[in-house]
């Protein structure tokens, strides 16, 4: 069964104001790059090729224009525009026709996931056997998070959307993979006291059903929540860091379809034609010189 991605890139960026008024915050630069960038290349390295694109209607044509078909990436772009925001949730409902009957890999637009083993984790939750597979994160500030409640043996016993009094610090990442009856369970949702459809509560029932996978991400991960602008100041100088201390561009879609075998070097040259000077075309001369 395949497994599909769905990118969730609406909601109104209220924390971003007014940095968002005029433009979606998933459009905004991380560095060299633009945000969306980094959830799009989460589904390249776990292989996913075929992605749905949920926006605002006011945004629609600049994703249009950044991203096109995906065909420059190797890849098969869908966008469904999300009329207002409606909890995470919400996003199973409307990728609904998208998904079909396969298996799928919602993103929230605004999340980076950087570190080593990340791909083997990719794969170690598109393998798996169970319905659902989320990821957790140890955070300092757990009142903002869904959190993870877990017993002395690290098995999770259950999830609670942003508590009062956290009993633990794991929070879930905005990476979840689930089968396919993720769509039943979201139809069968009610909103949450905040007026959201709540992905808490798509992970409670699997977790009920013992269907709930969790991997821990560890020390020398990084997970980066970029939605405020202390956070998007962060993230921007993170990715500075290690690109310039290794080299190495996090999130360069291009890249990563051409190591794949998705894209060939004549597509990049052609992609890229009359950017000379362009440290970014320079960077993929690199990558496809080093490799031929």
């Amino acid at each position: 069964m395949a497994v599909k991605g769905i990118i969730l890139a609406g909601g109104s960026g209220t924390r971003l104001y007014p940095i968002t008024k005029s433009i979606s915050k998933h459009l905004l630069p991380i560095y060299d790059k633009p945000m969306i960038y980094y959830s799009i290349s989460v589904l390249m390295l776990a292989g996913i090729r075929d992605i749905l694109i949920i926006c605002d209607q006011e945004n629609l044509n600049s994703f249009k224009n950044l991203l096109g078909n995906g065909s420059n990436f190797g890849l098969k772009f869908k966008y469904k525009v999300q009329n207002k925001p409606d909890g995470i949730a919400s996003a199973i409902i409307l990728g609904e026709k998208f998904i079909k009957n396969d298996k799928v890999c919602l993103i929230l637009g605004d999340n980076i996931f950087y570190g080593q083993d990340f791909q083997r984790k990719l794969s170690k939750a598109i393998s798996s056997d169970l319905g659902a597979n989320i990821f957790a994160y140890k955070v300092a500030d757990p009142k903002n998070y869904g959190i993870i409640n877990t017993d002395k043996r690290n098995n999770p016993t259950s999830i609670v959307e942003k508590p009062a009094n956290p009993k633990s610090n794991w929070a879930v990442t905005g990476l979840y993979f689930y089968n396919n009856t993720v769509i039943e369970k979201a139809k069968h949702l009610k909103k949450s006291k905040r007026g959201e459809y709540e992905i808490s509560d798509i992970n409670n029932i699997y977790l009920k059903e013992g269907d709930l996978g969790v991997q821990y991400f560890g020390r020398g991960f990084a997970w980066l929540d970029t939605g405020t602008c202390d956070n998007l100041i962060s993230a921007s100088q993170f990715v500075e860091t290690i690109e310039k201390r290794q080299g190495l561009k996090i999130a360069c879609l291009e890249e990563i379809a051409f190591r794949n075998n998705w894209i060939k070097k004549k597509e990049i040259i052609k992609i890229f034609r009359g950017n000379i000077g362009n440290t970014y075309y320079e960077y993929l001369m690199k990558v496809v010189k080093d490799k031929t």
